[in-house]
């Protein structure tokens, strides 16, 4: 009886052993299937990032070259069908306290930055597609040409003597009040206006893009765009603007800064020195009141060899600004030398922007 009691437990014990390893065959080869499962997907998550990444750095630089060939599109610009909609936002949202323009704010740069995540999300597998795309759109953002142009255009009329062509046009580029504005004073207006909208509406766009993608372009855009609308100090904005400007001013920060240096690197194509563009850089940028327009503006002055800065004439209100640079106030040969320095900047930051997305494509992997 015990031996036939011992001969069960060893079989027993035999069965167990066997199940056991069994299972523990069944669990290691479920494990390796699943990290083998789960490491192709990586992989594929990987691949589908870094096309991502092309795809967008593609798309930036083809968007730049539509926007230097045919500048803004002259029909149904969806920057400005965007402005219609944010001015009927804030008919129905508008209190004269910061708390209702933060909402205004959220909501008019939040939803373009979501459309641009859920954009992003639908073309990540799709690189063709996601190119186009994002060609299509910093193509409607920038707006590099417009503003050469527009420096030309103000050359032409002021070479002519035709102030009053030149004070109609003014507009075009800054809210200033044009009335009492001769020669000198448009050319400064001008050449700052082009200064800080080469930041503004190259550089940050072509940043943004290439650190976010999609979402990057259209909220930078729109953030941009509310500063315009409802950033300046006026009786109606003081409060409510507050956050868009607030939010404007952090977007621009870096590139503003990119903006500086870029122009210090261009300087030499409007006959400037980078050395005395930087010197005038260094010092000058943290005069103006604006902790970006200065950037720019004192690295243009510098590549020009003009002085910028005195008093601004807006409508309602008046503002003195610190000089800018060395030398002449500006004329308008300098508003070419500008629009010169301005496309130079625009093709080196279609080039950084791509670049840096393609590097975030390949961290991605």
């Amino acid at each position: 009886m015990g031996a036939r009691k011992g001969r069960a437990a060893r079989s027993a014990g035999s069965w167990v052993g066997a199940a056991a390893t069994a299972a523990g065959t069944a669990v290691g080869a479920a494990a390796t299937a699943a990290g083998t499962a789960v490491g192709a997907a990586a992989r594929a998550w990987g691949r589908a990032a870094g096309r991502a990444g092309t795809a967008d750095a593609a798309g930036l630089a083809a968007g730049y070259l539509l926007d230097s060939v045919f500048g803004d599109p002259r029909r149904f610009h969806p920057v400005a069908g965007f402005g219609t909609a944010a001015s009927a936002l804030e008919k129905r949202i508008y209190r004269d306290n910061r708390w209702s323009g933060a909402a205004f704010t959220a909501l008019a740069v939040g939803v373009p930055a979501l459309a641009g995540v859920a954009a992003a999300a639908a073309t990540k597998r799709a690189p063709l597609a996601r190119t186009v795309l994002v060609a299509g759109v910093t193509w409607t953002v920038l707006g590099g040409r417009t503003l050469r142009r527009e420096s030309r255009t103000m050359a032409g009329h002021l070479d002519g003597g035709d102030l009053a062509s030149a004070r109609g046009r003014l507009n075009h580029l800054c809210g200033r009040d044009p009335s009492g504005l001769d020669e000198a004073e448009l050319a400064r207006a001008t050449v700052e206006s082009v200064a800080e909208n080469t930041s503004d509406a190259v550089v940050a766009p072509l940043f943004w893009g290439g650190v976010f993608g999609l979402p990057g372009l259209l909220a930078y855009r729109a953030a941009n765009t509310l500063d315009a609308m409802v950033g300046h100090r006026s009786a109606r904005y003081a409060r409510f603007g507050t956050a868009s400007a607030r939010l404007d001013d952090g977007l621009n920060l870096l590139p503003s800064r990119l903006t500086g240096a870029l122009t210090i690197g261009a300087s030499p194509v409007a006959g400037g020195s980078p050395r005395e563009t930087a010197r005038v850089w260094r010092r000058d940028r943290n005069d103006h009141p604006s902790p970006n327009a200065g950037q720019c503006e004192s690295a243009m002055a510098g590549a020009l060899g003009v002085r910028l800065g005195g008093r601004n004439v807006y409508f309602g209100r008046s503002e003195t600004r610190p000089f800018l640079g060395d030398g002449p106030r500006p004329s308008a040969a300098h508003l070419r030398r500008a629009a010169r320095v301005s496309g130079t900047v625009g093709v080196a930051a279609a080039g950084i922007a791509a670049g840096i997305a393609l590097l975030r494509g390949a961290a991605r992997r």
